[in-house]
């Protein structure tokens, strides 16, 4: 642990720490994330998938290939659908290349302030189409 008030989950050789915001659960790992820790990397990640809030998982200081953290990116997309909530992916321009994005793939950004400002948008559009159905007619 190291810091105050937001101390990291040793996994292995990779760190994580979790923030709460507004928008969403923002989960940052950093590190070496291999097969060695990946078990307990996908353990400690989906704890914080909860059914109130989308995550951002922000892999941005992740010093590993992609192959070796698909796992953990499955398990979080699997345990995302089945809390009903959104999830985004934060990583480089070149990992995200590498990373199968589209209908069957994981939306992609390339930072986390990025990623809240689509989820912002995403609420704002929802409410915007509440709003017709909000008017009194008297």
């Amino acid at each position: 642990m190291t810091g105050y008030g937001n101390p990291a989950i040793i996994c292995g050789g990779a760190q994580i720490r979790v923030q709460c915001r507004h928008l969403a659960t923002v989960v940052t790992i950093s590190g070496v994330l291999d097969e060695a820790n990946a078990a307990q990397a996908m353990t400690e990640t989906r704890r914080f998938v909860i059914a109130e809030k989308p995550v951002v998982l922000d892999l941005t200081a992740v010093e590993s290939a992609p192959d070796d953290y698909l796992p953990v990116l499955e398990s979080v997309d699997s345990a995302c659908a089945a809390a009903g909530v959104e999830w985004l992916l934060v990583t480089s321009p070149a990992v995200a290349a590498q990373i199968r994005i589209g209908e069957d793939g994981f939306a992609v950004a390339t930072s986390v302030p990025e990623a809240l400002q689509w989820l912002a948008d995403d609420v704002f559009i929802r409410r915007r189409m509440l709003l017709p159905l909000l008017h009194r007619t008297a």
